[in-house]
């Protein structure tokens, strides 16, 4: 089955671009995702966690990033995963690109989804399948949005207050000089200052079963109503 998702980032596209490569920091990100090895720069290992209707299943497998255009800001990556239980796996290819939009950007994401196995029959209705991706997107994309929040990108240094500085620092010679022998009369230097502890990254919520159930019914409803 093909269905396709879309989320905002709150930044330009070409800071969007390598956050979206950045697997170690986003992965925390997804809803009952872990990531359990770094094979090379472009092959993860990984476990997760997803309820497709009533049940809970849990995948161990491997991602893989196939295509990189960093001309075009565009990816394809693959992903294999195994249940747990034995109950079969699942395999998808997942296409993404990054497009300018008011707010930052938008991210826009073409998923080819295929499951084997008894997990094959848990998740026979495409609608389920689809409102779990949608959710699972939505939680992906707000925790992005808290992590980028407590951890934003350092802002580069604007080059005109850099050039305007200079010559300020150079025209005063006299308070440089008479300054150091001030601090050299001193009896110790001022303890250094304690390094700065990074905010602490949200954790993403595991998916919520009624928010699943109600992104069903909305999917329902909307398909019946476009028929009549």
């Amino acid at each position: 089955m093909e269905f396709d998702n879309a989320f905002e980032v709150p930044l330009p596209p070409e800071q969007a671009w390598p956050l979206l490569l950045d697997i170690e920091r986003i992965a925390p990100c997804m809803p009952g995702a872990e990531l359990t090895e770094v094979v090379d720069d472009r092959t993860y290992k990984g476990r997760t966690h997803v309820r497709l209707g009533p049940v809970a299943l849990s995948f161990g497998g491997v991602v893989t990033f196939e295509e990189i255009d960093a001309a075009a800001r565009a990816c394809k990556v693959t992903a294999q995963g195994t249940d747990s239980k034995g109950r079969g796996g699942a395999n998808a290819t997942v296409a993404f690109r990054i497009e300018p939009s008011a707010g930052g950007s938008t991210v826009k994401v073409h998923t080819s989804l295929a499951l084997t196995g008894t997990v094959a029959q848990y998740g026979r209705s495409t609608a389920i399948v689809q409102a779990t991706a949608a959710q699972l997107i939505k939680q992906f994309a707000e925790a992005l949005r808290a992590e980028l929040a407590a951890n934003p990108p350092a802002a580069a240094a604007a080059p005109a207050e850099t050039a305007s500085a200079a010559p300020a620092a150079a025209a005063a010679p006299t308070e440089t000089a008479s300054a150091a022998p001030a601090a050299a009369a001193t009896d110790a230097p001022p303890p250094p200052r304690p390094a700065a502890q990074p905010a602490a990254r949200p954790a993403a919520k595991p998916i919520s079963g009624f928010a699943l159930v109600t992104a069903v019914i909305r999917a329902w409803i909307r398909r019946l109503f476009g028929r009549s």
